[in-house]
């Protein structure tokens, strides 16, 4: 019996000659230069794709390709080529041709590398249109487009070619099933995926990566679908160069190996950044909880604690809750970078006795000790909060305190009429992350002083960070083991720290913080 799908050398060879004559290089220093394909590049995707063909037909064999793949490793520069290959080379007449991605800045990534590959080429000049929008080729009366999930409509499509970029990042599996099912007219359309690993694993992309490794071990057979998987095993050593090479078959072309120890280096300091190097570099999907500053950090910075009277301080009021914690902690700065932490914690009596019995947590003992402030009834008393809070101001000068605005009360406004300056500060990723970063590394190098407190240093065990796809980060309230409420308050006391160092007006106090 015939085999069903024959190699045809000489149609991947056009595939490679048409990509390394005449697309080229779009940035960094290699821009203008001729695309040299890696090696990997050339028999793991392009000669197959376009080499292997039905026998009958002597259409394509391969209609879905998923390549899994860490950053930095060509798979813009090579996505774009293949996408002006498929408008031209196929003769596909009225061929429709998208980048898609989660949004529209992602997706245009590869298009605006196709653009410059045009126009670097007098050859293609000749034969390709270039618009804001779109890339024609009138011949076959072809386009190429973007177009991203956060589009309203994308139904109506004819899809020849479809380069998906970054597939972890789509919010949900709508772009995908409307492409992917646009396709069905097409003689041998082409459906590529070029992804990094991501940590959700409810989503389109975990679902195409577990196909793929399917297909690739021999568990589903689908001759249509062409499984290209870079990646570390969960047991390789992260900061072993052999497991960034496993990862990388572009590490020393586009990837720099310093670039990539750096990075390496960066998550062995920070222990927040080891999942972002784990998923960026090495291609492991890991999860969006994140196990935050080590003890033994945190108690490297049990320095007792300095004269602070009179000194000026940022606050952080954490009113999350009014039947257990409540939590302020000022932030002093001091010239050389460093800074001391004075928290203050306030709790209902009655709750205070029942997580004593119930839990085990040491609060009976904390409260004698005077490290936790006691309010009447079963619910936190804010006029304590007031109270203290103004009595601490006639020791120390309190610039202003960040509170967040979802969690505002009256206390908030009686503290404004006492003339406190309050700024609402936002939960999410975007008003959380560069703080909570910042405090990271203020620990590791030993420039936070919080004297051992002990409430604070059971709150900071008991933090899981929550990362979104960008790499931001911020703490956990639902995911964390327990209480955290001091260490959400020392965030934003840095943060407010933060933003009153700038110069000028807050752009907090223009906008308000924007939160995800």
């Amino acid at each position: 019996m015939a085999d069903k799908y024959i190699f045809k050398k000489e149609l991947a060879d056009r595939a490679v000659r048409f990509i390394e004559t005449r697309c080229s290089h779009a940035k960094g220093e290699w821009a203008g230069r001729p695309l040299a394909l890696a090696e990997w590049q050339k028999e793991k995707i392009i000669r197959p794709l376009f080499g292997w063909i039905e026998a009958e037909t002597g259409l394509r064999k391969y209609r879905r390709c998923f390549v899994f793949i860490p950053r930095k490793n060509g798979k813009s520069t090579l996505g774009a080529a293949i996408a002006l290959y498929l408008m031209s080379a196929d003769q596909e007449p009225g061929a429709e041709i998208y980048s898609a991605a989660a949004d529209h800045k992602q997706a245009s990534l590869i298009h605006e590398v196709a653009k410059i590959m045009v126009g670097n080429d007098p050859g293609m000049q000749r034969r390709f249109q270039i618009y804001i929008n779109s890339i024609m080729y009138p011949k076959t009366n072809s386009f190429y487009q973007v177009l991203s999930a956060d589009v309203k409509t994308k139904h109506g499509k004819n899809s020849h070619g479809i380069i998906f970029d970054e597939l972890h990042a789509q919010p949900n599996r709508d772009l995908w099933d409307v492409l992917t099912t646009s396709t069905g007219s097409r003689r041998q359309p082409m459906v590529i995926s070029f992804t990094t690993a991501g940590f959700d694993r409810n989503t389109i992309c975990y679902e195409q990566y577990d196909y793929a490794k399917k297909v690739q071990a021999g568990v589903i057979k689908d001759d249509n679908f062409l499984p290209v998987i870079y990646e570390a095993d969960p047991e390789d050593d992260f900061q072993n160069t052999l497991t960034w090479a496993k990862a990388n078959p572009n590490l020393g072309i586009s990837l720099k190996p310093e670039y990539v120890k750096a990075e390496c280096q960066r998550a062995v300091n920070e222990a927040s950044y080891e999942n972002t190097f784990r998923r960026l570099q090495l291609n492991q999907w890991t999860t969006s909880e994140i196990r935050w500053i080590p003890d033994e950090h945190w108690m490297a910075c049990k320095e007792e604690m300095p004269e602070l009277a009179n000194m000026e301080c940022y606050g952080g009021l954490d009113l999350a809750s009014t039947r257990d914690i409540c939590a302020l902690v000022l932030l002093f700065p001091f010239t050389d970078g460093s800074f001391a932490v004075l928290p203050f914690f306030f709790i209902p009596e009655l709750s205070a006795r029942e997580r004593t019995r119930k839990d085990g947590v040491n609060y009976d003992t904390w409260i004698r000790q005077g490290l936790m402030i006691e309010t009447p009834g079963n619910v936190t008393d804010y006029d304590y909060i007031q109270e203290k809070i103004k009595e601490l101001a006639e020791r120390y000068q309190i610039k202003s305190i960040a509170y967040d605005r979802y969690n505002a009360s009256q206390l908030v406004i009686r503290l404004q009429a006492d003339g406190f300056k309050m700024s609402p500060m936002g939960q999410g990723f975007v008003s959380m992350n560069t703080p909570t970063k910042e405090l990271e590394k203020l620990v590791y190098q030993d420039k936070i002083i919080h004297a051992g407190n002990p409430v604070l240093r059971w709150m900071c065990s008991n933090i899981l960070l929550r990362e979104d796809p960008a790499g931001n980060i911020k703490i956990d309230r639902g995911k964390s083991t327990e209480k955290v409420d001091g260490m959400v308050a020392l965030v934003m006391a840095l943060g407010e720290f933060m933003t009153g160092e700038q110069t000028g007006p807050s752009v907090y106090d223009e906008r308000g913080i924007l939160t995800l």
